[in-house]
């Protein structure tokens, strides 16, 4: 069976962290956006379970926060027990309970954690995190690469159990010097993929091949970083649009973009963790 990983954004754009950093922060959805976002939602979980002829892999990359909404943690479960699903993950910054997954496939459902010291107590997070190890649910945790963080990402990593990865994404705008990049490297073995963009234009990637992106309204792009649609998704015109291609961005300066590189090989890093963000090899 052919495996495609397909990255999901509906119109959900609000959270309820206000982080410096992000334009998202503190953004508040009206209603009328949020029964839309979770129409289009409705709709894709239903091609997901319709489409048995590959083996699909799911990631969640919402512009917000979606497990504040019950119509993402619905779907989360839903989809894990589907037999042609082999992940189904999103990425969240865990302030939402935790419990629901319970009724989920903890060999298929993951989550890619944020960890956000401003937003949320060390503890209080902690806490969330234990929550998934009684559940049994694979799980990695980040923190953006800012100097102020340093501190408190030295204090996670050496809370959480060994076996959970920390990954740390480097703070846009943020040039390292060789003394704080061996510093985050020491906390994250993986942190040089992510501190200086990739030169991508015209290599070979696999966005666009095995690996698409999927808007709301079922516009499949490439990837999320070049926006010209290849078909859609309730069409069917996605199929015939899948094949191997070149990179036509100068630079890839995203995990979930970087990581489909060919010359990079990261596939082979992460393998069945790509979705979750956690290395084969870890710990």
């Amino acid at each position: 069976m052919n495996d495609l990983y397909v990255l999901y954004r509906g119109p959900l754009a609000s959270c309820n962290y206000d982080c410096p950093y992000c334009p998202f922060a503190k953004r508040v959805d009206p209603p009328h956006l949020l029964r839309a976002d979770r129409a289009d939602l409705r709709r894709f979980t239903g091609w997901v379970e319709a489409t048995t002829d590959r083996r699909l892999s799911v990631l969640f990359t919402p512009w917000g926060e979606g497990l504040t909404r019950s119509w993402y943690r619905d779907a989360i479960v839903r989809l894990s027990h589907l037999p042609h699903v082999a992940r189904v993950a999103i990425q969240t910054n865990l302030a939402a309970r935790t419990g629901w997954l319970a009724a989920a496939d903890p060999r298929v459902a993951a989550l890619w954690t944020t960890y956000h010291p401003g937003q949320v107590t060390r503890d209080r997070f902690l806490a969330r995190c234990r929550e998934l190890d009684e559940l049994g649910i694979r799980y990695s945790v980040g923190v953006v690469g800012l100097p102020e963080h340093y501190d408190e990402a030295v204090a996670l990593r050496e809370a959480l159990p060994p076996a959970v990865y920390l990954w740390v994404n480097a703070a846009e705008g943020h040039v390292y010097t060789g003394k704080e990049e061996r510093r985050w490297t020491a906390l994250d073995p993986r942190f040089g993929d992510s501190v200086r963009p990739h030169p991508s234009l015209g290599l070979p990637c696999r966005a666009g091949d095995d690996a698409i992106s999927v808007l709301g309204d079922g516009t499949v792009r490439r990837c999320h970083f070049i926006p010209a649609p290849i078909g859609n998704l309730y069409d069917g015109t996605w199929r015939a649009a899948l094949r191997p291609r070149a990179c036509t961005n100068s630079l890839c300066d995203c995990h979930i973009g970087y990581v489909h590189l060919e010359p990079l090989r990261l596939r082979d890093v992460y393998a069945d963790g790509l979705l979750e963000r956690i290395p084969a090899a870890w710990p």
